[in-house]
């Protein structure tokens, strides 16, 4: 029993040194520049775009010079559309998919992604060679940059199972960096607005991740004073920060495709237009943005609090939300109630994101400050994620056995 016990109340220093050591090792990939690329060439951060700033919290390093230069976009990509496929294939069958094929399929998935986003990033590379010995180093750093996709996605994984946070800790890495990188580069008057914006968005970022709905569920096995006292809660922002982060790798999708195109149909007008406007510095690609996180919020929280399975649920266990009957009832009222707060989460999210960029846009705020309050957003978010994490195993390592 105590060698029990010793194990238990471990657990979370074992875990925070896991990912200590995930975290280490992808700070080390980032700074481990490809082969012949030409290291001066990446020292400015003066001709940031704002794309180059908020691609930057999912890919691996800010100028993607790295062999961590694609970063988690593929899992994360590769994850999603997988998860949409289960999701479409569930409305034909029943058959279920086993865990290692899923994982499998994700894999194949990554490398697919991994391998289109290297043909379209090699040739925008500047290496320090020419010649046969520059189509070489194309050759060497597209292998080093798959290479690290994988690497990261296998960290993400491992991290996932034995640490903290999985691949969030990857991307709380990348957004204190994207958060430092314009606090050292700007002088105090240029962040006051920024930093005003961002405080507000913390606040709102709070309040949206603690607060709550909550619904009265009468429970067939509760007779005691506590059975009044039952409620399923959701939050007001349902799926954390999944679809903020996730709108930034779909957004990087028609963009990746255009360049692609373009290397084949250098001159046709229609990708040269989409080109030039599908950036956050336009009108039109900011109102792409937001359509993707409005997209995904409500699709996220739709599949990850299905109506669906929880009405099923409840038809099982017998069960049942207060003064509704248990089927098709409930499961109409959980759908319009996670319509509204989906939506409601939405329009929250999406006026934090696109306010900057429209400020941006009317030269109120500089391009490489834009991202500064959404960085404080989403670093809010997840730490409120990570912090209830720590203090569920901190509650485990906190239980002694009976006996």
């Amino acid at each position: 029993m105590m060698g029990n016990n010793e194990v238990k109340e471990n657990v979370l220093k074992y875990k925070l040194i896991y990912s200590g050591i995930m975290t280490l090792v992808y700070l080390i990939g980032k700074n481990i520049p490809l082969y012949g690329i030409d290291i001066s060439a990446y020292r400015n951060t003066a001709g940031l775009s704002v794309e180059d700033l908020l691609i930057q919290s999912i890919s691996g390093d800010l100028f993607r010079s790295s062999v961590f230069a694609l970063g988690i976009f593929p899992s994360m990509i590769s994850a999603f559309l997988v998860q949409i496929f289960m999701v479409i294939r569930g409305l034909f069958t029943k058959t279920g998919v086993s865990p290692g094929k899923s994982r499998r399929m994700t894999v194949v998935v990554t490398l697919i992604i991994a391998i289109f986003q290297v043909v379209a990033r090699i040739p925008e590379l500047k290496f320090d060679v020419s010649g046969e010995q520059l189509y070489i180093a194309w050759l060497i750093a597209a292998l080093e940059m798959i290479t690290g996709a994988v690497l990261i996605m296998w960290m993400a994984d491992r991290n996932g199972k034995y640490g903290l946070g999985g691949r969030m800790v990857f991307m709380v890495v990348n957004i204190l960096e994207r958060i430092t990188l314009p606090l050292v580069t700007h002088t105090i008057r240029s962040l006051v607005i920024p930093l005003m914006a961002g405080f507000l968005m913390m606040m709102i970022m709070l309040v949206m991740e603690n607060a709550e709905k909550r619904i009265p569920v009468q429970r067939i096995s509760i007779h005691n004073i506590y059975a009044d006292k039952n409620y399923m809660a959701i939050k007001l922002n349902p799926v954390g920060m999944m679809p903020m982060m996730f709108s930034n790798a779909v957004f990087m999708l028609p963009g990746l495709l255009v360049s692609l195109l373009l290397r084949f149909f250098p001159y046709h007008q229609g990708l040269l237009w989409w080109q030039e406007n599908l950036s956050l510095a336009k009108p039109f690609g900011i109102f792409i943005y937001v359509v993707c996180e409005y997209l995904l919020t409500i699709g996220f929280s739709m599949l990850m609090i299905s109506p669906k399975d929880i009405s099923e649920n409840f038809l099982k266990s017998g069960d049942s939300i207060v003064n509704l009957h248990a089927g098709r009832d409930t499961r109409r009222y959980l759908r319009g109630v996670m319509w509204r707060i989906s939506l409601f989460s939405a329009t929250v999210m999406g006026v934090c994101m696109s306010a900057p960029m429209i400020m941006q846009l009317k030269g109120g705020i500089d391009s490489t400050l834009v991202t500064l309050p959404t960085s404080i957003m989403l670093l809010t978010g997840f730490s409120c994620n990570m912090y209830r994490e720590i203090c569920t195993l901190w509650a485990y390592d906190s239980c002694r056995p009976l006996f």
